[in-house]
């Protein structure tokens, strides 16, 4: 059986201009991940998420729940996830440029810049990310997901 990934990548534009804390620095979806044709290369799940990790990576997030402060599209899409989700967890972008990418899996043969960089199915998502950042800062854009 398949898993299937899913979630989106949120920013929270006014944090930038106001602060974090002001009531206008809610997050917002961004756009949706299905839209970004990133695929579910289990290589990939398991370097990021740590999802079907039989590849020995070091996942850079796993399990960390929805976000508190998550935008009501978002919470609505979680909501109406398949009977099975699990794995529902989130990093920002600055989370993600901090990230070592050339550590590699227990075999040490596959780093994770090779199954999960910007040349693999997953760069879409992190051209958009990157773009937003520029907008509106690393710390104010993250990607939510969930595994069904």
């Amino acid at each position: 059986m398949s898993t299937e990934v899913y979630g989106m990548i949120e920013c929270r534009p006014g944090a930038r201009l106001w602060g974090c804390d002001d009531e206008d620095s809610a997050w917002h979806a961004a756009i949706d991940l299905w839209l970004l044709n990133i695929g579910n290369a289990y290589d990939a799940l398991a370097c990021l998420f740590g999802i079907r990790n039989t590849y020995g990576f070091r996942p850079l997030t796993e399990s960390r729940g929805l976000p508190a402060d998550a935008s009501d599209a978002l919470t609505a899409e979680h909501a109406s996830a398949p009977v099975g989700a699990h794995g529902t967890t989130w990093i920002t972008w600055s989370g993600l440029l901090s990230a070592d990418w050339e550590e590699t899996d227990s075999s040490g043969t596959r780093s994770r810049a090779e199954v999960a960089g910007d040349a693999s199915h997953w760069g879409p998502a992190w051209s958009v990310m990157r773009t937003l950042s520029h907008l509106h800062g690393a710390s104010n854009v993250r990607l939510v997901v969930w595994f069904g």
